[in-house]
């Protein structure tokens, strides 16, 4: 009975902890230690320890800096600012081109990075001003801006993959196969959205005019493409290719492409010692703030299942009488609830030592269901009233975009998250058909 009182204490002390505004990390490792001293005495500290020591000895975890910093300095080489430039002429005729420019750039550059915030903040800036100028609708200018920012973190190398295999215990290679499909399949949906929605209004999206077309010659259209879309792609395949093929592991595929990163930036001629530095500095602020989220959430965990939370979360919901896949979409509903209120490395430090019990209980491919819960915590950046997106969004945009051209914006694309994690639940070959071909 005690153990029961406690792990409800835990619980609404974190909805307490979550409504008033307290930093996540603290509400977490807060309500972990005092738990622990109701439940354990003063010796629980030597529990936590040992967690958390366990946690941080995590190899896989290294990667989070590496890839942060590959981040940073794709960001700072301004790859994506001369592929935009070109792609939007080769695309320009159709109409919606430009927007659909925005995504498959968007596409590109999330293969290159996994932080969220960089990409929404770049692809903005390239963007917004040029959809604008050519007339696009407010809310397809800011839908498909915050949509294709979002793709960073599920298309490989994505660092919300690396900490959900770490959490699962899954191998983040095979995690990273099985993100793909569904992370192009994403990318394909905005795009066909965006040409029907264009074909069905045309002022929503105006082809680029034939005059304009003409000042850049296409010969010059296609080399300036490859130009600035051969050097990513190198990279992409440089890391990606080393952990699919076994040659490395995430983690050492993560300095291969934190170095290949570097580099770019010497041959866009971006490269300055000060770029250096605030590219480290932000790659510090970023891991410290995922790693204190994790240690926070080890001594939450550690307690929760010191006090056989796993075991009474089981029998709560055999009680209740739920079938397999009724239990698979009361997960899906709560992750996505979640994502409204919280980021998603919050989500997942919350709900893993809750779900995987149930997962193992009803006999879920582990592989399967993180890929499915990667491709719907994308709504997390998006969903009002705290989706990060909207915010970083609001902060780049002209006087003219309000926030509710913003919120009416991301609907359409919330649903295609919705209707595509539908589809790899249905078909969930479509993220099995990798990892079952690969050798890692």
């Amino acid at each position: 009975m005690i153990e029961i009182l406690i792990i409800s204490f835990m619980f609404i002390g974190l909805v307490i902890g979550l409504a008033t505004g307290h930093p996540l990390a603290f509400v977490l490792g807060g309500i972990g230690v005092i738990a622990g001293l109701v439940g354990w005495g003063p010796q629980v500290f030597d529990i936590f320890a040992n967690s958390i020591f366990g946690t941080m000895s995590n190899y896989t975890l290294v990667a989070i800096p590496l890839f942060t910093l590959m981040a940073n300095l794709l960001s700072a080489s301004r790859v994506a600012d001369g592929l935009f430039e070109y792609m939007r002429y080769l695309l320009g005729p159709v109409r919606g081109g430009v927007a659909l420019t925005v995504i498959l750039v968007s596409t590109v550059f999330a293969a290159t990075t996994g932080i969220v915030g960089a990409s929404i903040v770049t692809m903005g800036v390239l963007g917004i001003p040029v959809l604008m100028k050519y007339g696009y609708n407010k809310q397809l200018t800011t839908g498909v801006v915050a949509a294709g920012g979002t793709l960073g973190i599920l298309i490989p190398p994505s660092i919300m993959l690396i900490v959900l295999g770490a959490q699962a215990q899954v191998s983040v290679g095979k995690l990273f196969l099985a993100a793909i499909v569904p992370g192009l399949l994403l990318a394909a949906a905005y795009c066909i959205y965006v040409l029907i929605v264009c074909w069905k209004n045309p002022d929503w999206g105006p082809a680029v005019s034939k005059e304009e077309m003409k000042d850049m010659p296409f010969r010059k259209v296609i080399i300036g493409s490859l130009i600035n879309l051969v050097p990513p792609m190198i990279l992409i395949f440089s890391v990606l290719g080393t952990i699919f093929t076994g040659i490395a592991t995430p983690t050492e595929s993560a300095g291969v492409g934190a170095f290949l990163a570097l580099l770019m930036t010497i041959f866009y001629r971006r490269f300055s010692w000060k770029m250096l530095a605030d590219a480290v500095y932000d790659t510090a602020k970023i891991t410290t703030m995922a790693l204190i989220i994790i240690v926070g959430a080890a001594a939450f965990t550690s307690m929760f299942l010191a006090l056989n939370g796993d075991t009474l979360i089981q029998n709560l919901v055999q009680s209740m009488g739920l079938s397999k896949w009724g239990v698979f979409i009361a997960m899906m509903v709560i992750a996505f609830v979640l994502g409204m209120f919280i980021d998603w490395i919050g989500i997942i430090m919350i709900i893993l030592p809750i779900f995987l019990p149930l997962i193992q209980l009803y006999d879920f491919d582990v592989l399967w269901l993180m890929t499915v819960l990667a491709v719907l915590l994308q709504t997390s950046f998006l969903t009002p009233p705290f989706g990060f997106a909207l915010f970083y969004l609001k902060g780049i945009v002209p006087p003219e975009i309000k926030m509710s051209d913003i919120y009416r914006g991301i609907v359409p694309f919330v649903i295609i998250m919705v209707i595509v994690t539908a589809i790899i639940t249905i078909f969930p070959e479509i993220v099995l058909w990798l990892p079952n071909m690969s050798k890692i």
